[in-house]
């Protein structure tokens, strides 16, 4: 070969090798969730043990994410609070060195304020109406709201209803909560649901509750059968009071700084994962919350229905909380949604 054909060859060689750069680059977008394999690489936290539907919901998130990529986007969750705490996460999240966390909405009021609605009392007629909000422009908003606090909602999972499960006696009336120590989430919300309805709100993380309750601590906490059955808090608290008084769903996040890094094709590829997961974590969930409460019968849980009307009249007093805040318009707004 002549030193020209080679110098032609060499240079060819070159333009391809840069314009294949250039092309993965624009697919890949720049750094922190690359590899080394050019794989982006997604890191997801969450504190609910693997067993749980939500928990599936993000494997088929990343299983969907890595075949709309052909393998590009690899998306690792980490059930069980194994990286942080859900506060933990969320800050490790804003700092850009965690890029994906389930939470529940309640703790994110501190971060993002119009989060707190979630957390009202009977807001919810049922869970169409729920739903209506979650997939409509309210809950498309306030996934976006986040963006200038360093995080960025993705998509919202079923978490069902939340009631009362308790220790020493059941809650059939909220004069039963009277003395009551009971734990909620870190959410000022929460805190005022069960101190309007007479208990004394006890903020503890989820990963320590099941001491808390073993030791007397807190006399009862409030979630919903999946949460209760999966962390086998049944074996200290045997009565499930079935109120339903908040639907606050679990949101998947993403860090602003990484998404911001990421190539168009990339968030689409994640994007889509994420809506479509949605439809099979809802699947999964409503099914595993009959196996859930049929499940805790057998373990000697005793189920109650009370009357809701006596909890929905209080906790609505706490309406008033929120009078001349974004909060009451978003109240107002839910309200109008047939």
């Amino acid at each position: 070969m002549t030193k020209k054909s080679l110098s032609f060859l060499l240079l060819g060689l070159g333009i391809g090798i840069v314009l294949t750069a250039v092309v993965f680059s624009l697919i890949i977008g720049s750094g922190q969730a690359r590899g080394g394999t050019g794989k982006v690489m997604l890191k997801l936290a969450h504190v609910l043990p693997a067993s749980a539907p939500v928990h599936k919901g993000m494997v088929r998130m990343s299983e969907l994410a890595a075949e709309k990529s052909g393998g590009l986007v690899d998306i690792q969750v980490f059930p069980n609070g194994q990286l942080g705490s859900e506060t933990d996460t969320i800050e490790q999240l804003q700092r850009g060195a965690l890029a994906m966390v389930k939470s529940s909405t309640a703790p994110l009021e501190s971060f993002i304020p119009e989060m707190a609605v979630f957390s009202v009392p009977y807001l919810f007629r049922d869970a169409d109406h729920y739903w209506k909000v979650l997939e409509g422009e309210i809950g498309k908003s306030i996934l976006s709201n986040g963006g200038d606090t360093g995080i960025r909602g993705l998509c919202y999972y079923d978490s069902g209803a939340r009631s009362f499960y308790t220790i020493q006696k059941p809650v059939l009336t909220p004069d039963d909560l009277n003395g009551m120590k009971i734990r909620v989430m870190k959410s000022k919300t929460s805190m005022d649901m069960v101190d309007v309805l007479g208990g004394s709100p006890t903020p503890i993380p989820f990963g320590e509750l099941y001491t808390a309750l073993q030791q007397g601590m807190v006399d009862g906490a409030e979630n919903n059968p999946p949460s209760m059955y999966d962390t086998r808090h049944w074996e200290v608290a045997k009565h499930y009071s079935i109120n339903e008084h908040a639907r606050i769903p679990d949101i998947v996040l993403f860090s602003q700084k990484i998404w911001d890094s990421l190539s168009p094709q990339v968030k689409g590829w994640v994007q889509e994962a994420a809506d479509e997961s949605v439809t099979y974590q809802r699947q999964i969930w409503n099914q595993y919350v009959g196996e859930c409460l049929e499940n805790l019968e057998a373990e000697g849980v005793t189920m109650y229905h009370p009357d809701k009307f006596g909890f929905q009249v209080l906790a609505k007093q706490m309406y008033g909380n929120f009078d001349g805040t974004s909060i009451e318009s978003l109240i107002e707004q839910i309200q109008a949604i047939e």
